[in-house]
């Protein structure tokens, strides 16, 4: 019960903030899903915070949402559970407002809501949290029942957060609890929630903890503690009613509950309902009135209308929010609420085994409508509904079985789940099984049909739904058609559509345009840091266009580093511009998509990019979409390169991603696509060693005329350059036209003594050069990059001798001969480098070419030692500065000894030791940090506690740090206990300038007067400290980096070992200083002669274009051969064999353990007509004389036998023409009048039949041409003057089919009872002349000739499609009288084709003359038509062509066009019938 509520709230002041006034609340928002914890991490830094929210919503509640008060008590009759006086509201006086008890001017008046209840601001909202269960936190409010769905929507999707569902699923059935069988209990359960779940789906049910709207959230809970997931669970919405909610006072808060505490109490509810823990979202709707259910019912309705008429767009495709009813047990509000749904066209599921409504409409659904009569029903109810069968009136009975008819006859939206029958094992399947069947009377039939329900597949993510169901071969599907589907699957990563669209033809290279691509990489995700780096691109180049693809290539080119040109180039002036993309706002009740403009491309447009499936291939890797990616590079070409650049692109965004997540699995896909590259490099390699590796260093045009080796070293692809067959390769270009057999001593030798090349003592690979000329010999040998790195060596090595001979022999003043050969020698050394500096065989430029150089730590070090030696030579060369000179190059000479390391990386044993020294001057780097810390800490403290005012600065150094430094090895000061104190080793005042200041001593000077005890123990914790903690600190960063680099050792080495490969393999073969010859020519060629450098070929090879393709399409079927593998290696994996096993014992327990019911049915049919079968066998015998009567068998009894076999007959019989009778003149509502039909069940529409409770309302509308139409009222005289049967003045009253009964002066209609009297809204009582033209041509391909489905032709009518209707019509209408054209008709076509559109009517064929079943028609008052066939045979004909060019809707929501005649088209009434006759006239399809 509620609290008593006071007026004059001030609801702004009480939130604290300003009110702010609402904008927008009819536009439904894009709202994108991402369940990235980064996407949510960087929206939040762009979102209000947790009380700015709070506050918002304060203030905009209060303004856009009320709640209803009654403010006039009136004593009731009944009294309140507690015994108290109530209003006829239902509460207490002590619960309304103080102005409801005062008098007032309308006191005395009866309690009228209309006039009594008044809306205010709403006081109850917020959050929820039921107090005891789960700590999930809901949201709730407290509306209005006149509140608009509009603002509702825009509260769940704006403030509360929620996504635009795509799809609404709509749960009904008993409101009390009920029992199911458990195994139904379970399926129900599993099937909603996982439809829910996959689908991103709504499901709305009552919200209580009662009845079915108890199992909607017992499920919910059962999918919450199976996954363990509490964000981005299931949406669940409560729709319930305010007044019978129990301990609704502890959500009233007129600030806003956040949270408010509720209590489920069960056990002192009474007549009232708790709330269902288990939602997430509740809308409790009050009418003012305590304990009335049902209140919420119209707002319901209305809200989930206004939901399945939003549009949501996804992925750049937009869809209408679908919607279907799921209905489980239930008593007549649930078959009214079936009813309702399936006359607005929305698909039902009704779950047989749940009982009562749901078991009833489940056992009749398979009966022809005609056999569903009364008796029928009312045996169904006297089963099902035992309890309050009494109840039932004779009324009420008909009015069941009227609606259960209505229900059945529309079996496209009736789905039936059947637990264990006709195959059906989920109800999630069942579900979306209907939603796709129901589209087919939406307006969409044929390819738009078949491209709807794609598009809810889409939507919904249900690739085993589009399989089964969409392509199961009934459609012929073009890869044209798919290409917007495919897209929007690609932007809302769905990647088992994208496999599923591939399988079925869908071309990458057709698919991928400029334009597509463009569009793709404009919907990127706003969570991925590859669209970050774009706009920072974007707002770099503020004059460039929104974005164009060499932006993209742009930021490619950092991802892929300076050795890959640009992949898209900037676009030239002359170059065709691209088309402007649409922003997709197309909706799918016009069967429009946006992305469909992407693909109708002007003829001098570009339709495809160089490499379709790498611009796809990179649009999903820099979104790290692993599965995407991975399909993808499945089917394309030059695998090996597309892995390598994969790998590096996502090693450079995994750098720079902040999100830790992110980052890993980044790092993750890097290294899978790497292990691809090994994999598909493993297979070609073992086919053919020599075409593997020509692979390795073909020039790819496709990824900025890279190699695949250059990308491999890149990205740091440790696994695939350490491949055998990657180093096999590397050996043979070390080793150049040497055999590598041959061993470095051989080597070494020919290179001192090289008269021995002539002796055949090293070998060749080249037979040529075995048999050759020693300058051959000589070229060969000394090219080889192994020769040039033994030469360089020893060079070197020389080199380092005579440095070191000058520095401390032979230094004189003025240099010698000795010390002018260094000079000399480092001037090679220096051309060298500057070589190497200027060296560009692939045209970078020199800024590119400069940050390659300088990326090599080896290359810094060589330019840093020669600039420390022109310092030094430049001192040296200064008489005052001889002995400086001489320091600098001394410590140069270390830096020229450090460089030696660099040949020591050529030893396999070496090699790692170099790079663990290297990574280990790093860790020592960041220990010093921490060192320095602890050393000058102690430094100054010990400093100023011994020593008094020091000033001189050399000492200050000495103590603080040079002193403290040394303690770490264990040089103590021996002063420092002041035990072994000697004024003789210091310095009293502090003049002496080789002594340190004495430390603090008494008066005599001879006994130290500092705290000795102190110095001890700060010396202990120093060295505790930094000797015992930091040193083993040390110790432990060299162990693991040790190890680090240990576990690779091979790996690391064998990577490190290309450098050195590609720098001497491009080094002159001279060592210095004799290269200064090769420099010399090198000079001239380039200078002089103007010779290009050009890279060998060993390294960088540009194939022939057969010869590349003929490469690409071997590694392309090598490439399957090696996912082939690798998809059995993981079906040989034990978890995947244990699934395997799991999910076959789960299939057979399903075909194990079917309904006991099915079984027996199935076996009684077959009992059945076995026994008939047999009984003729044996009667046929009999009369050919072969047995006696008494010799027939005791077989089932005829009896029985035909019993059985009548109802197997029945069954069979489910699917034939079941209407003989008017169906749409007897729906309960009739069209655009608050008025109900009489219901009227089948058997009960003849006349002849016996009907006694038939009572059917009158009902005439006036219209506005009352010049042409009949009298309103029922009153006999005003119709005593019309003449039935007969020509009555211009209105001709006569029937096709004959004279009519005309009974107590009115007609009666022909075709039989409809439920209701007068002539609703026709003109005239009788018959309602109208005219229908069936305007048809043949249907024609581009080439003009007449399209076939199978032999038959195909026809093209004209049919409109009016405002609020979602079926077409033929042309046409009520002919008023006097008219020989209707109106309907002549504003189709323009006034100038008038005369000509009656020419062709009277030159046309009849085919239809008679009662027409238009939901207008009434027991008097019917509609009859008459069907003319214009149909045009030739396409050129001339009269057609000023039909097309007069062709014109007056009314802008009225829809005029071609169709093709099918039999699934949606047309209203009874167009269909008339149109299947033409069909049949001209011989076509239908």
């Amino acid at each position: 019960m509620e609290s008593p509520r006071k007026p004059g709230m001030e609801w702004e002041e009480a939130c604290g903030v300003q009110p702010r006034r609402a904008a927008g609340l009819d536009v439904v928002p894009g709202l994108r899903r991402s369940n990235s914890s980064l996407f949510r991490r960087r929206r939040s830094q762009f979102s209000f915070n947790s009380s700015e929210k709070q506050e918002n919503l304060c203030s905009w509640i209060p303004e856009n949402i009320k709640k209803k008060e009654c403010m006039y008590f009136v004593e009731s009759s009944q009294m309140s559970d507690a015994g108290k006086v109530v209003c006829e509201c239902g509460y207490t006086r002590e619960q309304h407002l103080e102005e409801a008890t005062k008098p007032r001017a309308f006191q005395g008046q009866q309690w009228d809501p209309k006039k009594h209840v008044q809306e205010m601001p709403t006081d109850a909202f917020g959050d929820i949290v039921f107090t005891g269960l789960s700590q999930k936190v809901g949201k709730f409010v407290r509306v209005s029942e006149d509140t608009r769905p509009s603002v509702i929507y825009h509260l769940m999707t704006q403030h509360w957060g929620l996504d635009a569902p795509n799809l609404l699923i709509s749960v009904t059935g008993g409101a009390k609890n009920f029992t199911m069988k458990p195994r139904l209990r379970s399926v129900f359960r599993r099937g909603l929630v996982k439809v829910a779940q996959t689908t991103g789906a709504w499901i709305v049910s009552g919200g209580s903890h009662t009845g079915v709207m108890k199992q909607v959230g017992e499920a919910v809970r059962d999918f919450s503690l199976s996954s363990g997931c509490h964000e981005g669970g299931v949406i669940t919405i409560g729709v319930a009613t305010w007044g019978t909610i129990h301990n609704r006072d502890s959500l009233v808060q007129p600030t806003g509950s956040f949270p408010a505490e509720y209590v489920l109490d069960e056990e002192g509810q009474g007549q009232l309902t708790c709330l269902d823990s288990n939602h997430s979202h509740f809308i409790l709707v009050d009418d003012g009135t305590h304990g009335r259910y049902g209140v919420e019912i119209p707002l319901r309705t209305k809200l989930e209308k206004f939901i399945s008429e939003q549009t949501k767009e996804k992925g750049g495709m937009a869809i209408k929010i679908p919607i279907v009813c799921v209905v489980l047990e239930g008593g007549p509000g649930t078959l009214n609420t079936i009813y309702n749904a399936i006359t607005h066209g929305t698909p039902c599921v009704v779950v047989e085994g749940s009982g009562r409504v749901a078991d009833v409409i489940a056992q009749v659904s398979g009966l022809p409508v005609p056999e569903i009569t009364i008796s029928l029903i009312q045996k169904k109810l006297s089963v099902h509904f035992r309890e309050m069968f009494a109840t039932f009136t004779e009324n009420r009975i008909v009015e069941w079985t009227k609606k259960i008819q209505d229900i059945v006859r529309r079996r496209q939206l009736l789905t039936i789940f059947r637990e264990g029958k006709d195959g059906q094992q989920d109800v999630d399947v069942a579900i979306l099984q209907a939603l796709l069947k129901a589209s087919q009377n939406h307006g969409h039939f044929g390819h738009e049909n078949w491209d709807h329900q794609l598009k809810l597949a889409v939507a919904w993510n249900r690739v085993d739904i589009a399989r089964s169901e969409i392509f199961s071969g009934e459609w012929q599907w073009k890869p044209a058609d798919l290409h917007p589907v495919m897209a929007a699957a690609l932007i809302s990563n769905k990647p088992e559509f994208v496999k599923l669209f591939l399988e079925n033809g869908v071309q990458l290279k057709e698919f991928v345009t400029w334009d597509t691509l463009l569009y793709l990489y404009e919907n990127l995700e706003s969570s991925c840091l590859f669209r970050c780096k774009l706009q920072k691109v974007l707002v770099e180049d503020p004059a460039a266009p929104p974005l164009q693809m060499h932006h993209v290539a742009q930021v490619l080119h950092e991802l892929l580093g300076d050795s890959t040109r640009p992949l898209y180039p900037r676009p030239r002036p002359g170059d065709h511009p691209r088309l402007l993309l649409p922003v997709p706002h197309t909706k799918l009740n016009v069967q429009g998509v946006s992305l469909r403009s992407l693909y109708k491309r002007s003829p001098g447009q570009a339709a495809f990019t160089m490499d379709p499936v790498r611009d796809l291939l990179i649009w999903a890797v820099v979104q790290n979409r692993r599965e995407l990616a991975e399909i993808i590079w499945a089917q394309g070409q030059d695998s090996i390169a597309a892995a390598l650049a994969c790998s590096k692109i996502l090693k450079e965004l995994s750098r720079e991603e902040e999100d830790t997540d992110g980052s890993e699995e980044m790092l993750a896909l890097a290294e899978d696509f790497e292990l691809r590259a090994v994999g598909v490099f493993t297979e070609c390699y073992r086919k053919d060693e020599e075409r593997a590796q020509k692979l390795l260093i073909r020039v790819s045009e496709a990824w900025g005329k890279a190699t695949c080796l250059q990308l491999a070293l890149q990205a740091k692809d440790m696994k695939f350059v350490s491949h055998g067959g990657v180093q096999a390769y590397l050996t043979k270009v070390w080793w150049g036209q040497l055999s590598v057999d041959n061993g470095w001593w051989r080597v070494l030798l020919c290179v001192l003594a090289c008269p021995l090349l002539l002796t055949g003592f090293v070998s060749f690979r080249d037979r040529r050069l075995r048999a050759g000329g020693c300058a051959g010999r000589l070229r060969a040998f000394f090219s080889a990059p192994v020769v040039v790195f033994l030469g360089n060596a020893l060079a070197y090595s020389a080199f380092l001798g005579l440095f070191a001979y000058v520095l401390i022999v032979d230094f004189q003043p003025v240099p010698s001969r000795r010390e002018l050969v260094v000079y000399a020698w480092l001037f090679s050394l220096g051309c060298e480098e500057t070589r190497q500096l200027l060296y560009n065989p692939d045209g970078f430029g020199l800024r590119k070419v400069a940050t390659l150089y300088f990326s090599d730590f080896w290359n810094k070090l060589d330019l840093g030692a020669i600039l420390l030696f022109i310092a030094g030579l430049t001192c040296r060369l200064l008489p005052a500065l001889l002995y400086p000179g001489r320091v600098i190059l001394s410590l140069d000479f270390i830096v020229f000894c450090l460089r030696l390391m660099h040949i020591f990386t050529v030893s396999r044993t070496l090699g790692p030791k170099i790079i663990m020294v290297k990574r280990m001057m790093k860790d020592i780097f960041f220990f010093l940090f921490l060192l320095v810390v602890w050393v000058v800490s102690f430094g100054v403290a010990q400093q100023a506690i011994l020593i008094h005012n020091e000033s001189r600065v050399d000492w200050i150094f000495r103590g603080v740090v040079y002193h403290s430094y040394l303690m770490l090895f264990g040089q103590i000061p021996a002063y420092i206990d002041g035990v072994n104190f000697s004024p003789d080793q210091c310095s009293p005042d502090g003049t002496d300038p080789y002594k340190p200041k004495c430390p603090e001593t008494d008066a005599t000077r001879l006994t130290p007067a500092f705290p000795n005890w102190l110095t001890v123990l700060l010396l202990c914790l120093y060295l505790l400290f930094t000797n015992i903690l930091l040193l083993n600190l040390l110790i432990a960063m060299f162990n693991y980096t040790f190890q680090q680099v240990q576990e690779h050792t091979d790996q690391i080495w064998k990577f490190q070992r290309h450098d050195l490969i590609e720098e001497y393999h491009g080094r002159p073969p001279a060592p210095p200083p004799l290269i200064l010859l090769s420099h010399l020519q090198l000079l001239v060629k380039r200078l002089v002669l103007k010779i290009p450098a050009k890279r060998h070929k060993q390294l960088r090879n540009k194939l022939e274009k057969n010869e590349e393709a003929a490469l690409l399409s071997w590694e392309m079927y090598l490439k399957e051969n090696y996912l082939q593998n690798l998809q059995f290696q993981l079906k040989q994996r034990p978890e995947q064999k244990t699934q395997e096993i799991s999910d076959r014992v789960n299939a057979m327990l399903d075909l194990l353990d079917p309904a006991q019911e099915q079984r027996l049915a199935s076996l009684e049919e077959q009992v059945a007509e076995t026994a008939e079968a047999l009984r003729w066998v044996v009667q046929a015998l009999r009369d050919g004389g072969f047995g006696a009567e008494r010799a027939l068998p005791a077989l089932a009894s005829r009896r029985a036998s035909e019993e059985l076999s009548q109802e197997v007959g029945r069954r069979r019989k489910a699917g034939d023409p079941e209407d003989a009778h008017h169906v749409n003149a007897r729906h309960l509502l009739y069209p655009d009048a608050p008025v109900t039909r009489f219901p009227v069940p089948d058997e009960k529409v003849p006349w002849e039949t016996e009907f006694q409770i038939y009572a059917p309302p009158f009902y005439s509308a006036e219209r506005k041409d009352k010049a042409v139409m009949d009298p309103v009222g029922n009153n006999l005289e005003s119709l005593s003057e019309i003449h039935f049967n007969a020509v009555d003045g211009l209105v001709d009253r006569r029937s096709f089919h004959g004279p009519y009964v005309v009974e107590d002066g009115l007609p009666r209609n022909p075709r039989g009872r409809t439920g209701l009297r007068g002539r609703g809204s026709l003109c005239c009582f009788g018959p309602n002349h109208a005219l229908h033209p069936v305007i048809t041509r043949w249907r024609r391909n581009q080439d003009g000739a007449i399209c076939r489905k199978g032999i038959k032709k195909m026809l093209e009518v004209l049919v409109v499609m009016r405002c609020l209707s979602e079926l077409w019509a033929l042309p046409g209408g009520s002919r008023d009288p006097g008219e020989a054209v209707p109106r309907k008709l002549k504003d189709v076509f323009r006034r100038e084709f008038w005369p000509s559109l009656e020419a062709l009517l009277r030159q046309g064929t009849e085919v239809y003359k008679g009662y027409m079943d238009d939901a207008r028609n009434t027991d008097n008052a019917w509609v009859e038509t008459v069907a003319i066939s214009v149909h045009f045979q030739d396409q050129s004909d001339v009269e057609l062509k000023r039909l097309n060019s007069h062709l014109h809707a007056h009314e802008p929501e009225v829809s005029v066009r071609w169709q093709v005649v099918d039999g699934g088209l949606p047309l209203c009434a009874s167009h269909g019938a008339i149109l299947q006759k033409v069909a049949v006239l001209f011989g076509a399809h239908y």
